[in-house]
């Protein structure tokens, strides 16, 4: 049995997708239904950016799932891969919800539409340009949250993600943010401010949460034989 993960947030940029759907139709279908579902022309802004446009969270929710389903859908339907033996699907973030599409668990339409409002209640959460997320590389999680208790009164940031043992990612709002990198810096610890448009997977993010428990109960679930891996417990 194999497994199929797909990305979440940050993998975005400008031109994504734009050599398959030129040569594909059944990729085109994708992209056109997605312009009609959410009645602006998503796809334009994919191909043409602009790319602070496209890293809007609202935007870029929506656009990163069109891409990874129309690849999935390309690899089923054009190149005939024998996706039968994928009995586990998981996704970074947004991209479970990615996951729970391509296993059947929910339609294309429904995700596109729910990806939409999810992205617009992140976004709305915080003001624009006042959050984001800082990945750091090459440090143990309890070195991080360490760092982050001992300084808890100069800035105030969050253990985000735990990506792997060289990876964690920490959100909050962009004046602790930089406060947060230069002690990192000062222990050379490398990080990489993250192109996000808010500080997902934290407090700060409430709002949105409020908002997606009605949305997610709105939602029809299909019977599926698909494993579905969750992203925040790594249990299926």
């Amino acid at each position: 049995m194999f497994s199929l993960i797909f990305p979440g947030q940050g993998s975005q940029f400008v031109g994504m997708g734009k050599d398959i759907y030129l040569k594909f139709d059944s990729v085109k279908k994708f992209f056109n239904k997605a312009d009609d579902i959410l009645n602006y022309p998503l796809t334009n802004l994919i191909f043409e950016g602009p790319k602070e446009k496209l890293d809007l969270t609202e935007n870029t929710q929506p656009a990163i799932f069109l891409i990874g389903y129309s690849i999935f859908s390309l690899l089923k339907k054009e190149f005939e891969f024998d996706l039968s033996k994928i009995k586990y699907f998981a996704g970074h973030s947004l991209g479970e919800y990615t996951a729970l599409a391509a296993a059947g668990y929910i339609s294309f339409e429904d995700t596109i539409k729910v990806l939409k409002t999810r992205g617009r209640a992140m976004q709305t959460s915080i003001p624009k340009g006042e959050g984001g997320m800082v990945a750091v590389l090459g440090s143990p999680i309890k070195k991080i949250e360490d760092l982050l208790i001992e300084n808890k009164n100069n800035y105030d940031c969050y253990v985000a993600n735990d990506n792997s043992d060289s990876q964690i990612v920490v959100s909050g709002k962009i004046e602790d943010l930089k406060k947060f990198s230069l002690d990192l810096k000062k222990n050379s610890i490398k990080n990489i401010m993250l192109p996000v448009s808010a500080p997902f997977h934290c407090k700060l993010m409430n709002k949105a949460t409020e908002v997606m428990r009605v949305e997610i109960n709105k939602l029809n679930f299909n019977d599926s034989k698909k494993i579905i891996i969750s992203n925040v417990t790594g249990k299926q």
